[in-house]
């Protein structure tokens, strides 16, 4: 018996109950704010990845493209991937949030082949949604440091051995994010 209902009918206690319960669930609903801002943010970084891109393109087959260097256009490219790959980050945890706290969605279970597809926006529980974010945050990271590595200047032994350092530590990384440890038999 609770504080609040303590000397009330059985009947009252009970209707109490009910009412606070549907409140309290209801109260997930408030989920949808983050979902629909990281579904815009996620159109927001698309729509600055598209730009990235654009004025990469623009300023390689411009009329000054003589004077454009290929690292700068090539940072443009992968600075827009890095966008994309933000953007689609942000897609699954609107996805996620979604699933996990209000609803799951119906239109994906239908066309999906079997109930336990497995997809990248395929989220049952808090778990899968931080692995899913965690590798696509991983995968920008290595983008934005692919994007400083083009333009590092290598002048000496010194600027090449810190450039194949960077060079490991991305191959690593990509390894890692992979990389499934074995099941222990216990």
């Amino acid at each position: 018996m609770t504080r609040l209902t303590r000397g009330a009918s059985p009947r009252l206690q009970k209707r109490f109950e009910l009412i606070f319960e549907t409140v309290l669930w209801r109260f997930r609903l408030i989920a949808i704010v983050p979902v629909v801002m990281s579904l815009a943010s996620s159109l927001l970084s698309f729509a600055m990845g598209t730009k990235d891109i654009y004025h990469s393109l623009a300023n390689f087959f411009g009329e000054s493209s003589y004077h454009v260097q290929e690292s700068v256009v090539l940072a443009g490219v992968v600075s827009g991937i890095d966008f994309y790959l933000i953007g689609v980050a942000l897609l699954i945890f609107g996805y996620g949030m979604y699933e996990l706290l209000i609803s799951e969605i119906d239109v994906y279970r239908d066309q999906s082949d079997s109930p336990d597809a497995g997809g990248l926006l395929d989220i049952r529980n808090l778990d899968q949604l931080k692995e899913k974010l965690v590798k696509v945050l991983v995968v920008a990271l290595i983008v934005s440091g692919f994007k400083t590595m083009i333009s590092l200047p290598i002048e000496n032994g010194d600027s090449m051995l810190k450039f194949c350092f960077g060079v490991l530590l991305l191959a690593i990384s990509g390894f890692l994010i992979t990389f499934k440890p074995p099941k222990s038999k216990a």
